[in-house]
């Protein structure tokens, strides 16, 4: 069977079988294309790829193919290759799987951007004003840096998840609950938008339980979010990308560099690992070392 036929064998199999979406099928498609050219490029074919063969292909696709493919691409192509060999030595097309110590190349670590504190309050301040949506935008972003909050659970909060006016409660992924504490400046702020704007929002939709509110009455999507955040960084004159993720990794920074544990910012960012959460440890110990290169008078 050649290989072309082997492939779309695999991608039947992903389709019917393991009900992936079409557009996760033609992502594996184009993926196994590239391993499929390459194959036939050697005049091989998967029956008879070796454990070597496939380190060869690993460094094909780092060092010899043009465009030479990004480390998280070429991650992707050869999650697809493994899944293929697998695939085929379950049906017995091959006799064994010679993928399975076929290893990725490890990806760089993305260290969370943060801004610095002064920026947060730049920010937080370009946001807010007198209008009904510049309260609701004001407290949006104050509960954002105040909690940790992902984009995601803050449009999706009600009002009821304000607890006794102190906490409040945030549902995170796979819909794990987690109470995290509002601070004084963010329950000012969500306090003036739910006596001063959200009535006003509210009388021009149906009844919602949703905290925050677009100017029809129904409940902010995380585009209108994005779309706050970004006109009050524009207007606060930050140059950095500001997007609803970095008051995220602001906030876990600001309180690694004051001295939270790691373990109780984990838990206030609903992190399931505190390896999750350690990365924000490497942001804090890069500042420390650019602050004692700068300061200490043997340290260059």
């Amino acid at each position: 069977m050649t290989t072309a036929a082997l492939v779309d064998g695999y991608l039947r199999h992903l389709t019917v079988e393991r009900g992936l979406a079409r557009n996760t099928t033609a992502s594996y498609r184009r993926d196994l294309a590239i391993y499929a050219d390459w194959l036939e490029a050697r005049g091989a074919e998967p029956a008879r790829v070796s454990e070597g063969d496939l380190a060869d292909f690993v460094r094909f696709l780092g060092a010899e193919r043009e465009p030479v493919l990004a480390t998280s691409s070429i991650a992707r192509v050869l999650s697809a290759v493994r899944g293929l060999h697998r695939f085929l030595a379950e049906e017995g097309e091959v006799s064994a799987d010679v993928s399975k110590e076929l290893r990725p190349p490890k990806l760089p670590t993305r260290l969370p951007k943060a801004i610095p504190v002064e920026d947060v309050e730049a920010l937080i301040a370009a946001a807010g004003g007198e209008e009904p949506a510049e309260l609701r935008d004001q407290a949006l972003l104050e509960l954002l840096y105040a909690t940790g909050a992902r984009v995601s659970e803050a449009v999706s909060l009600n009002v009821d998840d304000l607890i006794d006016d102190e906490v409040v409660r945030l549902f995170g992924k796979g819909g794990k609950q987690r109470v995290v504490p509002l601070g004084s400046y963010a329950r000012r702020a969500v306090d003036a938008y739910l006596v001063r704007a959200r009535p006003l929002f509210s009388a021009r939709g149906q009844a919602t339980p949703a905290l925050f509110l677009g100017v029809r009455g129904r409940r902010m999507s995380r585009q209108a979010a994005w779309d706050a955040i970004t006109a009050a960084a524009e207007k606060a004159g930050l140059e950095a990308s500001v997007s609803p993720h970095t008051l995220r990794h602001s906030f876990a920074t600001h309180l690694l560099e004051g001295g939270a544990d790691v373990r109780v910012v984990q838990e206030l960012l609903g992190h399931s690992s505190v390896a999750t959460t350690q990365i924000y440890t490497l942001v804090t110990a890069d500042t420390l070392r650019e602050m004692y290169t700068a300061a200490h008078p043997r340290a260059r």
